[in-house]
């Protein structure tokens, strides 16, 4: 049963499958099960205590830990110390921090592998005590669904079937498993006719147990599926409304609660290309697709609040209430999300004022300027939206007044925990400036190339205990940390801000049409410049490590040359910018790395792809005609050498190896007769002697041929038959040419059906391999009986003790 117990606990771990990315953390937890069994075996042998199992348990839990996660400091290279538990510890802080950055599937790291095998290794010990020390098989179920309930928690939209039925059946074998243990224990088993059947023979009992078993886990799968309302899932609808979702999406609840931040990270890390969106738009510079914000503020950083709408009939136009140096135009747009997709935002350009698609379940935030459902997502859809683009000058935003510090939506925009550090980086940069916009760009411009500013996916970590201050310190990270951390020191500078999501313009198309990767999910700063202006985008990301990145003409590139603003409004820099550095596929002079731009126009895959499928058809179709080829071309070869003697004389050769050659030969040209008797269809008789089948072929098939097929059938017969019986084989001229002859006699008295079956697929050929195949067949499923007899024979039920005799 401590066995079974670690066999069951291994398959209760599947849904982990779902987690990572590689299967290293089966690796290593298969050997701490094993490790941990093998120590609770041991101590049972030695008749312990429940409790001295359960310690033993523990010390080699620690030990197989110890091996696999060392820190370099342990006692002789394998004993724990005061070192390797700091370690652990370090491992576990930072097991939480990747929990929150990536997305899964997460890829193979000590920190999450360490709590992998923590946690498996710990269940394995409590079902280990639970199974064989109490007895209590049933009880086991609890830890073992504590393992599923990770994917679950994780992967809150829909979780495969898969791992469950594993784990299932797992704790199903372990419930069947006790209950034939304990039966046994009764005494001696015996059919019903009476035959004993021994302790490693499969039961009645074992086998209605596991049929209950197969009907209980389809029942389990097939139960969600066929009742409305219950594929959702309990902890779906306990998370609504609160708690953070990882991933791109949650599907349930409030859809201001998802963990925009992580999402965005854990995409960005991600080693496959997710096709997320399709966007068409009559916007030729369009600034970036925008799904959500985050504009609260905790300790731990920027929170996404619960967006609260109205109805999408109700949106207004903002050119109803024209601004002071603001310009207008309306453009349209359509969107096909995919289904990798989940999120309960629909993206969208600039602000709507219609849209098409969107049912009733969707509705606007005029404040974060979302479009959400709190009932469902954005999978799969496809809608259509115009919508008005704001276009801003620098006179206009530097004419903007200063924000009132008593309003109470500054206050709430302006809040931040209070880092010294942080505070007085930004009154270093705002010293001098007058106006709103002269202060946003002063932190704008900070975050360049020139003060060492670089995009990278691996960050740094910090000895401040504040992410910000270790950012700024290191200056290395990717565009969630550069928006926020520019949200943070604007609004530190008493100027209202918040963290933008969406996705940069992509540089692929498909039927004209933008594609929108996960590595075109992007954040950047939104500024509230008052009432008259509203939100305005800054992106101060590096844009080399951006791809399909724009820059609007009043906020251009730090990095960039500085050259004189234009008077055109604009609100986004693409191919229209006049700061030539913003054109698509021009080499960044900042980060000396060229932009990707549209990938030029390949020529269709399908030819080649047909090309290759009837190539390989023609390879395969080919292949008993070739080797049937290679095998005649073989025999030939070895006939042509006979000694030149002739025809039905026979001699003493000179040496035994002569004799020897001249026999081969004789037995090539023999076999080959054989093959093309049987590729045209001439009946063999393996019991005839090689004279008989040759008179045979003479008076049957070869009957009135006057090409000499006779003569030919003849000598081949005689030398087979000396080679076989004589002391000194016959070896005379032309073998190969009487084989030639025989097989042309053959042909000519045969159907064109047969013909063409000999020359593309002979039959020789084909009976050859299908005879190996069968051989190989019955060599595989003896090797298989021969295992399972013996892993009958090792099976732990003949391990059991106190059996009745």
């Amino acid at each position: 049963m401590g066995l079974v117990a670690a066999v069951a606990t291994l398959m209760a771990a599947a849904p982990l499958s779902t987690i990572f990315e590689q299967w290293t953390w089966l690796i290593q937890c298969t050997i701490t099960v094993a490790l941990i069994a093998g120590a609770a075996t041991l101590a049972r042998t030695a008749r312990a205590p429940v409790w001295a199992q359960a310690l033993t348990m523990l010390v080699t839990l620690l030990l197989a830990l110890t091996w696999l996660f060392p820190s370099g400091e342990e006692f002789a290279g394998l004993l724990p110390w005061t070192g390797t538990l700091e370690h652990f510890g370090a491992l576990l802080t930072q097991s939480g921090d990747d929990v929150r950055t990536y997305a899964v599937p997460v890829p193979d790291g000590d920190p999450l592998l360490f709590v992998a095998v923590l946690g498996i290794g710990a269940v394995a010990v409590m079902v280990d005590l639970v199974v064989v020390g109490l007895r209590r098989p049933a009880l086991a179920g609890l830890p073992m669904l504590a393992i599923y309930s990770v994917p679950v928690a994780v992967y809150t939209a829909s979780v495969s079937f898969l791992p469950f039925v594993v784990g299932a059946m797992g704790f199903l074998w372990l419930l069947v498993a006790d209950k034939v243990d304990s039966v046994r224990r009764f005494g001696r088993r015996f059919t019903g006719d009476g035959r004993d059947v021994d302790v490693w023979e499969p039961s009645p009992l074992a086998a209605a147990g596991r049929r209950l078993a197969i009907v209980g886990v389809l029942v389990a799968v097939a139960l969600p599926v066929a009742v409305p309302g219950m594929t959702s899932g309990l902890l779906a609808r306990l998370n609504s409304g609160s708690g953070d979702g990882v991933g791109l999406g949650d599907g349930s609840g409030r859809p201001g609660r998802i963990n925009l931040f992580a999402a965005l990270q854990g995409q960005l890390r991600q080693n496959n290309l997710v096709t997320f969106a399709r966007v068409t738009t009559t916007d030729p510079d369009p600034f970036y697709l925008r799904f959500a914000v985050a504009d609260d503020v905790t300790s731990e950083g920027f929170k996404s609040r619960s967006p609260q709408g109205r109805n999408l009939r109700q949106l207004q136009d903002p050119r109803e209430a024209p601004r002071a140096g603001v310009s207008y135009e309306q453009y349209s747009a359509e969107v096909q999300i995919t289904d990798d997709y989940q999120m309960q935002f629909a993206p969208l350009y600039g602000q709507p004022i219609s849209t098409d698609g969107l049912d009733s379940q969707w509705q606007y935030d005029p404040n974060q300027q979302v479009i959400f459902s709190s009932r469902a997502t954005a999978r799969s859809k496809d809608y259509r939206f115009d919508f008005v683009r704001a276009n801003y000058t620098e006179e206009a935003l530097r004419a903007a007044p200063a924000p009132d510090p008593d309003n109470l939506e500054t206050k709430r925009f302006t809040t931040v925990p209070s880092v010294r550090q942080v505070q007085t980086q930004v009154n270093s940069l705002i010293t001098g400036e007058s106006t709103t916009y002269d202060k946003v760009m002063a932190i704008y411009r900070f975050f360049s190339v020139a003060n060492n500013f670089r995009y990278e996916l691996q960050t740094e970590g910090g000895t401040s205990g504040e992410d910000i201050v270790n950012f700024l310190t290191n200056r290395k990270g990717y565009c969630q940390q550069y928006a926020a951390t520019m949200a943070w020191m604007v609004r530190a500078a008493g100027i209202p801000a918040r963290v933008a999501f969406g996705f940069t313009n992509g540089t692929t198309r498909e039927n004209g049409a933008m594609v929108l990767t996960n590595l075109n999910l992007h954040a950047w700063t939104e500024v509230y410049f008052g009432p008259e202006y509203g939100w305005v985008p800054f992106d101060a990301t590096p844009r080399a490590g951006v791809p399909g990145a724009v820059r609007p003409n009043y906020a251009p590139d730090p990095d960039a040359p500085r050259v004189t603003p234009s008077a055109t409004p604009s609100g986004s820099a693409g191919p229209g910018s006049d700061d030539p550095s913003d054109l698509p596929g021009r080499e960044d002079p900042g980060g000396n790395e060229a932009l990707p731009s549209a990938p030029p126009p390949t020529l269709p895959r399908w030819p080649f792809y047909t090309g290759g499928a009837i190539l390989l058809a023609v390879l395969l179709l080919g292949m008993p005609a070739f080797r049937r080829s290679r095998l005649r071309h073989r025999r030939n070869t070895a006939t042509v050498a006979a000694a030149d003697l002739s025809p039905g004389t026979a001699t003493v050769l000179p040496t035994s190896e002569a004799a020897r050659r001249s026999r081969a030969h004789a037995h090539a040209a023999w076999d080959e007769l054989i093959d093309t008797m049987v590729d045209y269809k001439v009946p063999i008789d393996r019991t005839e002697t090689p004279r008989a089948t040759a008179e045979r072929l003479a008076h049957a098939e070869l009957r009135g041929d006057s090409t000499g097929a006779v003569d030919g059938v003849r000598l081949l017969g005689q030398a087979e038959e000396r080679a076989r019986y004589a002391r000194s084989p016959l070896s005379g001229p032309g073998l190969s040419e009487a084989v030639r002859t025989v097989r042309r006699g053959l042909a000519s008295r045969a159907s064109r059906r047969t013909r063409l079956a000999a020359a593309l697929f002979p039959p020789s050929v084909l009976e050859r391999w299908r005879g190996r195949v069968v051989d190989v067949s019955t060599g595989i499923v003896t090797s298989l009986s021969r295992i399972r007899e013996r892993m009958g024979r090792l099976s732990p039920r003949r391990l059991l003790t106190n059996r009745a005799r």
